[in-house]
């Protein structure tokens, strides 16, 4: 008999009506002899109705207080779920993290999870019980309740997995896999029946919105096997497995179009030894994360810093350059909020030689300059005006035979 997690997002219990067709599904999967742990986010929009709560009372919101506010938006689920599977004559049981434990630290609002004890959860399992579970929640070593930060859901789900050994844990969202690319850019993106936790890791921070990171993470440490589902059409969706488990690692995966990204430059800084500790240290210590980072030293002794955050901490972290560029006495300093990053991911690059070059041949012949470029073993990440952006997806998404049936090449 094996044993399988589920995870329902907040679009696929959003409901009543879609929590009865969640219950069908788990009453369908219960009949073919599985083992069923299920666990669910709140209902669609609950997470945001309690934090505006929280904030018309106090603003900003005490972050143990509003971890038990928001913390109740999954446990309305997990209640009427079970309460669905019993009327269809399922014994089902509802476990809060706190009921099964899960536990975590004390960072709240984001906490991480440092242990699972699985024990209640098997004991129902083994008494023939679907196991409800309310994701996106633990509790901390004082017995204060704790949420996991926006997905969160995804990554209990992964961590239940882990914990309990099943055989699979699925993720039902409102799409139906992981694609080539956004569809609604290049309607012929095609969903991958498999991909590995690395593409699926790169594809993730990279813009695709499929899966928490944080989720990937988890199932690619414990070698959890995942499966991407449709909660609304049935399907095979896509695998997200090891690469051993892959016959044929596809050259390229998939295209992806992250469009938070924002640049900032100062211009004509000392090219000395530190520098780039001297302007990215109190970037850091404003918490602001960077991503791409270029230096370019010129001939009379200066250089040009050029680094991008997410668009929402760039003014932020332009009154920090600013304050910078006066320490360094520098010439200026520029910035760029319309800019997006273009990425192709593939496991196959590790054994082709010339995809770089195939890449940036194919955007300069359709006039699409390159600002910044980001290699890794398994990526090419470019940085292009916002207005190229989709139009750059479709290049090398056709360029790299993404669309239709079988391997891409």
């Amino acid at each position: 008999m094996s044993l399988i997690v589920q995870k329902y997002g907040g679009t696929s219990v959003g409901t009543v009506e879609r929590i009865q067709a969640v219950a069908e599904r788990v009453g369908k999967a219960k009949q073919e002899g599985h083992q069923l742990v299920v666990v669910v986010s709140a209902m669609s929009g609950e997470t945001d109705r309690l934090l505006n709560l929280a904030k018309a009372i106090q603003n900003p919101p005490a972050p143990r207080e509003l971890d038990s506010v928001l913390s109740t938006g999954e446990q309305v689920t997990i209640g009427l779920l079970a309460m669905a599977l019993q009327a269809r004559g399922i014994e089902a049981v509802s476990f809060t993290g706190g009921q099964i434990p899960i536990t975590t630290d004390s960072a709240y609002n984001k906490a991480r999870i440092l242990d699972i004890d699985g024990a209640r959860v098997r004991q129902e399992l083994e008494r023939g019980k679907v196991a409800v579970v309310a994701g996106f929640q633990g509790v901390d070593a004082g017995g204060s309740i704790t949420t996991l930060g926006r997905g969160g859901s995804d990554t209990t789900a992964v961590a239940l997995a882990a914990a309990l050994k099943a055989d699979e844990c699925q993720i039902y969202t409102d799409v139906d896999g992981v694609y080539t690319t956004d569809p609604r850019i290049v309607p012929e993106a095609r969903r991958l029946d498999r991909i590995t936790y690395e593409e699926m890791l790169e594809m993730a921070s990279l813009g695709a919105k499929v899966l928490q990171i944080r989720s990937v993470e988890f199932a690619s440490k414990y070698q959890v096997t995942l499966r991407v589902l449709s909660s609304f059409m049935d399907g095979p969706g896509t695998l997200i497995t090891t690469e051993e488990n892959i016959m044929e690692a596809a050259l390229i995966s998939g295209v992806t179009l992250n469009r938070d990204e924002a640049k900032l430059t100062i211009l004509g800084v000392p090219d000395r030894p530190g520098i780039a500790s001297h302007i990215l240290g109190p970037v850091a210590d404003a918490n602001i994360e960077v991503d791409m980072i270029v230096q370019n030293s010129g001939a009379d002794g200066s250089a040009d810093f050029t680094f991008t955050v997410h668009r929402n901490d760039y003014e932020r972290a332009l009154g920090i350059c600013q304050a910078t560029s006066a320490e360094l006495q520098a010439r200026k300093v520029e910035g760029d909020r319309k800019i997006v990053k273009v990425s192709i991911v593939g496991v196959g690059m590790r054994s082709h030689a010339g995809i770089a070059s195939r890449m940036f041949r194919a955007l300069a012949a359709e006039g699409v300059n390159l600002q910044m470029i980001s290699t890794s073993e398994i990526k090419i990440s470019v940085v292009v005006d916002e207005k190229y952006g989709e139009l750059a997806v479709r290049i090398l998404h056709s360029e790299f035979g993404l669309a239709g049936s079988g391997t891409a090449s």
